[in-house]
């Protein structure tokens, strides 16, 4: 269930005298994977092909549909699809536990806002913390300075320098799994950030490694709400980003006790919730 990530394609550039030339280009492949349980679809997502059952993988973990490798017995593609759709399309085998608990309607994207104070950030919130436990605080735990703010500085380096994607087409973000020790343990990329996330996420729950309360994630752009929950979800205690932080963001990391920072570079960083993890 993979295929290209990166496609060729023929530019036009105007030179600087005026004059039209044509040469070729390379842009990331997006194109929608359906995702379906027992038969019925409950998400399609615009992603970079390949890595797809991490993708399936992070993605039910995050959305609360399976919670350790042993609920996911198996991610495939379906077969018998209209001209065009093959690999497009693929079925999660849940086990018997998982498939007992699953509400299809009760999808985080769908029922989060739906709560009796409304369309706003605090319901939002609150029917997160209803679902999700408040991840371990350093402090309790004895993890003070636990991250060395030395260390993440050199992050961003080491995200660029494992973006080949990027690197060839300037349109992939990436999502990047640290050690304490500041080990790169996984990357991986996608047009869609939080898709790259599901992908590194996934990848964790195949290999039995979730909850990711000993490591860290890069992102590299932006921190979103949605971002925030899902690491909230694989049990992550620091997520850092290139770019800035959004207000619900903030609110959602310090409300699941996690470290969250922004504005990542070598020389300084904003330290938005928990910077006692920091040393």
């Amino acid at each position: 269930m993979s295929g290209a990530a990166t496609k060729r394609v023929t530019v036009t550039e105007r030179g600087a005298a005026g004059r039209l030339t044509e040469r070729e280009d390379v842009v990331a492949v997006e194109e929608p994977l359906e995702i379906r349980v027992a038969g019925r679809g409950i998400a399609v997502t615009m992603r970079t092909p390949g890595h797809d059952r991490e993708l399936v993988a992070g993605f039910l973990l995050t959305e609360g549909v399976v919670r350790a490798a042993e609920d996911l017995l198996d991610v495939y593609a379906c077969r018998d699809l209209p001209l065009g759709q093959e690999g497009n399309v693929v079925e999660a085998v849940l086990s018997k536990a998982a498939r007992a608990r699953f509400e299809p309607e009760r999808l985080t994207r769908h029922v989060f806002t739906a709560s009796s104070c409304g369309l706003c950030g605090k319901a939002t919130i609150a029917a997160l913390a209803g679902v999700l436990p408040p991840l371990r605080g350093a402090e309790a735990a004895g993890e003070a300075g636990r991250f060395a703010r030395a260390e993440i500085g050199l992050w961003p380096e080491r995200l660029r320098v494992a973006q080949p994607g990027f690197g060839a087409t300037g349109g992939l973000h990436a999502a990047a799994r640290f050690s304490a020790r500041g080990e790169l343990l996984a990357v991986r990329e996608d047009v869609g950030r939080h898709n790259a996330l599901d992908k590194l996420i996934g990848a964790a729950l195949w290999a039995g490694e979730t909850p990711l309360a000993s490591d860290a994630v890069l992102v590299s752009g932006r921190l979103s709400f949605e971002l925030v929950q899902k690491c909230w979800a694989a049990g992550v205690t620091l997520l850092a980003g290139i770019g800035a932080p959004s207000s619900l963001a903030v609110e959602t990391a310090q409300a699941a006790c996690m470290t969250l920072v922004g504005f990542l570079r070598a020389d300084r960083a904003n330290v938005y919730a928990g910077a006692e993890r920091l040393g």
